[in-house]
């Protein structure tokens, strides 16, 4: 995936180096058509310009988590459906040598999923890690379903509803819907988030963050 800005490489576990990248442009762009959505309505829906849109859909824009959260709401799905695949079939086990993963170039993160995505599931978990500098977005964002966050490694500062916390590895936050939330690593070292989060109809839109 190309790089919109120059914000540093995200940090790779190595362990993990092996997944496959998801392509987020095609992924877009197929959700987009089966719900025959036009670039601009779609757009509209999510609070972006329409170019934005394009630029995502041709790999050549690298959203933050949280415009990807947006993205994902304005199609009608969660974020868990960026890696489901068509056909589904997925395995109750995700090897840690086999995680699909997202790239995304301006929150300095990368996004792995820990559980089978897609229909007929009732939560959905990733672990995200951020690098140095990383953050989430600009501003805070909402999840339309409920979601608990582990903090896997490092120190990260989370705002939440306007109170800003400092969380070490160990501890733990409930996300409940609708919450304005912002992640961000202040820190020298990357940080490693799991995050377990409810799913929601796939008829639910919701507008930008």
């Amino acid at each position: 995936m190309k790089r919109s800005a120059a914000r540093g490489r995200p940090a790779v576990n190595a362990a993990t180096a092996a997944g496959a990248e998801q392509n987020l442009g095609e992924i877009v762009r197929r959700l987009r058509t089966a719900r025959e959505l036009s670039v601009r309505t779609l757009a509209s829906r999510a609070g972006f310009a329409p170019s934005f849109i394009s630029q995502v859909e041709h790999n050549q824009a690298s959203p933050s988590i949280g415009s990807l959260q947006r993205l994902a709401g304005a199609l009608g799905v969660s974020l868990g459906d960026f890696f489901r695949e068509p056909g589904g079939g997925a395995r109750p086990v995700t090897r840690a040598t086999r995680r699909s993963h997202l790239t995304s170039w301006w929150s300095r993160a990368r996004i792995e999923a820990l559980s089978p995505m897609g229909a007929g599931r009732r939560f959905e978990a990733v672990m995200v890690t951020l690098g140095i500098g990383g953050s989430s977005g600009k501003w805070p964002h909402a999840h339309a379903g409920e979601a608990l966050a582990i903090v896997f490694d490092g120190v990260v500062r989370l705002t939440l509803a306007g109170e800003v916390l400092r969380l070490v590895a160990g501890d733990a936050v409930t996300l409940d819907p609708g919450t304005p939330h912002l992640w961000e690593n202040p820190g020298r070292k990357p940080v490693r988030l799991v995050i377990v989060s409810t799913r929601f109809p796939t008829d639910l839109r919701t507008g930008p963050s």
